[in-house]
């Protein structure tokens, strides 16, 4: 980097890093009324009299339409450069169909809410991540490991807050409630960053960041977006978080539910249980980001499967003893930690002006991944119990990992 360069990307951190924590938070909503929906499906479940396989099919319909809009999600932010405008609304899509259910008592109707929950879901991530890594090139496995630390903390505080108001109000109450932070979130977002256009249209181009400080014509995106799907790496870890995304959320449909039915814990005692299993993984979150971009991606990829593998075995082999609701705290540190070093890997492996849709790539992978898990989960859980799920999560994550080991042994310079 030339000194005029370095002098540039110095003064822009400060508002970089400024927005970096504006986005985090606006991060946390994304995953605050997923994690909410975690924790009241089990109640929904028994008012519509629903089976584990129907449970199961709720969540797919999110995915499956995560994973429809994802890659089209990818076209529009790459080619549209209000970036905080994007993130606004996406964060208000994803919060005002849960609204909606409060007053929805029919199973189709509960399904197409959940559908357009996955579809704003896959505006965020395309638009937030590329952002972040092209702020900081030489430390984007912190920088996103920041951001994912946001998701973790909506995902740890949500069951914690709702968990406690489920003892006083119903949850077609406690739904009716929750639209009001995420409202807030999309304001804030809007006045603060609404006219933000990092890699965006119109944006002048920073020195150390060369090309990609503007959008492309919608020929020049064709052009790259041919290249881009001939991207071995592209492919082996977009397929590769697929595996890992159907054991996150395959655990996150059906570990409420064995905690539920299988020990009989209260709401709010699920609700801590779920805040441990994200804790962990909050914390474990900058640790990997750094360790990554000091020891390289793979490693610490590889490290962070093969002890979720071991842990999920350990749980599956602890059934209802006390030890299985302690090994949750030890899944989340090893499984979240992944999600911000896998997207800074896949960032770097494909070009810089083709990151939003890298990024939709990745996560309709794991969105359609997501999709299949949880209604496999409900159909061996139906067949076999619950705690045959878990053997079923370990081998999924197995998966993921032999991909990853497939993958080249050098680390890839960003075109």
């Amino acid at each position: 980097m030339s000194g005029a360069a370095a002098v540039a990307d110095a003064a822009a951190a400060p508002r970089s890093f400024r927005e970096v924590w504006l986005i985090t938070l606006g991060h946390a909503l994304t995953h605050w009324y997923p994690a909410t929906f975690y924790l009241l499906l089990p109640i929904i479940g028994n008012e519509l009299g629903l089976s584990f396989s129907q449970i199961g099919l709720v969540m797919t319909c999110q995915y499956i339409a995560a994973a429809v809009a994802n890659v089209p999600g990818g076209v529009l932010v790459d080619t549209v450069g209000r970036k905080g405008l994007l993130m606004a609304v996406s964060l208000f899509w994803v919060g005002f169909p849960y609204f909606v259910m409060g007053f929805v008592h029919s199973y189709w109707l509960l399904l197409a809410c959940i559908a357009m929950v996955g579809a704003g879901n896959s505006l965020w991530h395309p638009t937030a991540i590329p952002t972040l890594a092209n702020n900081f090139p030489q430390r984007k496995g912190l920088v996103l490991s920041l951001h994912g630390m946001g998701g973790n903390a909506g995902d740890a505080i949500a069951p914690l807050v709702v968990g406690s108001l489920l003892t006083i109000f119903t949850w077609r109450e406690v739904v009716v409630l929750n639209v009001v932070p995420g409202v807030v979130m999309s304001l804030l977002l809007l006045v603060f960053l609404g006219s933000l256009q990092l890699a965006g249209k119109g944006g002048k181009k920073s020195a150390a960041q060369p090309g990609g400080g503007q959008t492309q014509s919608l020929a020049e995106y064709g052009r790259g977006l041919r290249d881009l799907f001939r991207n071995r790496n592209l492919v082996l870890l977009s397929t590769s978080g697929a595996f890992r995304s159907m054991t996150q959320n395959a655990l996150l449909v059906f570990l409420p539910l064995f905690l539920a039915r299988e020990l009989g814990y209260s709401p709010v005692v699920i609700g801590a249980c779920m805040f441990a299993l994200q804790a962990a993984g909050f914390t474990a979150a900058p640790v990997a980001g750094h360790l990554s971009d000091r020891m390289g991606r793979r490693s610490v990829v590889t490290a962070s499967m093969l002890m979720t593998a071991v842990v999920l075995l350990a749980m599956a082999l602890a059934g209802r003893s006390p030890a299985f609701v302690a090994l949750v705290a030890v899944l989340g540190f090893f499984l979240y930690a992944l999600r911000p070093v896998l997207q800074a890997w896949l960032l770097e492996s494909t070009p810089r002006n083709m990151g939003g849709s890298s990024i939709g790539v990745l996560f309709a992978t794991q969105s359609l991944g997501a999709s299949i898990a949880p209604l496999l989960g409900g159909l061996i859980a139906d067949r076999y119990g619950l705690q045959a799920t878990f053997y079923f999560l370990a081998g999924t994550i197995v998966c993921a990992n032999l991909l990853v080991l497939l993958m080249p042994r050098t680390e890839p310079e960003r075109a």
